[in-house]
């Protein structure tokens, strides 16, 4: 028995795959985040959605756990508590929206609306002013609602800080805090709704290794960038991320 039976993929496909998670684990070095955006995008041409989830739920705890010496000291705790308040607020009310609003039209809503403010960010507003306590558990409550709808919940998060003009060490090292929490709280719940199998136990084990090469090679690349340069990619992404949405939800509907 060959060793990619254990991961039911081709050769061809393992490769895509690894290159997929390396590129993933790249942007999540640099940016804190846009990890599992990447991968499900990517692993949505070689595997069903259903198989997926579980297999970006690990690998999204394991980046988050390979980037801690790169952030620890860039984290903004206060911030990040503030917002996970808000996001523990907000994530029943996403689920229970969605039993009453079309997730597709909700989810195009929503990437309209991240392309909106990114690009009026991309011109350079700022507002430090929304720097305060209840804008931040504002903030993750909004993020909790959209997450439960759409699971774009970081989005709104990532256009606060950078709205409010936080250094860029610190927008990554609180993202990537704040999706480490979201994300076991995540995982915890997987592994008791039986989401998670063998078979995606299997083909991450190989994939660990290929993890803190991409997030070293985005710590390299923030390292050396600009604080603007780092804005302008968050941003660009952001949009990215939205029109690709946008694209999604607009296939299913048609």
């Amino acid at each position: 028995m060959s060793l990619l039976s254990y991961f039911e993929l081709t050769l061809i496909e393992f490769t895509l795959f690894v290159l997929i998670v390396l590129i993933a684990s790249t942007v999540r070095g640099f940016s804190g985040f846009g990890f599992a955006a990447i991968s499900v995008s990517g692993l949505s041409f070689i595997l069903p959605p259903i198989e997926i989830v579980p297999v970006i739920l690990i690998l999204e705890v394991l980046v988050s756990i390979f980037m801690i010496p790169y952030i620890w000291d860039k984290i903004d705790w206060k911030l990040v508590v503030l917002v996970l308040i808000g996001i523990i607020i907000g994530s029943p009310l996403g689920v229970y929206f969605l039993k009453i609003f079309s997730a597709n039209l909700t989810h195009l809503l929503i990437s309209i609306i991240i392309i909106f403010f990114s690009s009026i960010l991309i011109k350079g507003y700022l507002n430090k002013r929304l720097n305060t306590s209840p804008m931040k558990i504002f903030t993750g409550t909004v993020g909790g609602v959209i997450n439960g709808l759409t699971t774009l919940g970081g989005l709104p998060c990532a256009i606060f800080l950078l709205a409010t003009g936080f250094e860029a060490s610190i927008i990554r090292g609180s993202l990537a805090a704040l999706f480490f929490f979201t994300d076991i709280y995540a995982l915890f719940l997987s592994f008791f709704a039986e989401i998670i199998d063998m078979k995606s136990i299997y083909r991450v084990l190989p994939l660990i290794i290929i993890l803190p090469i991409g997030i070293k090679i985005g710590d390299i690349f923030f390292n050396k960038s600009r604080e603007q340069t780092y804005r302008k990619f968050v941003l660009y992404f952001l949009i990215f991320i939205s029109f690709f949405g946008i694209i999604k939800v607009l296939t299913n509907i048609y």
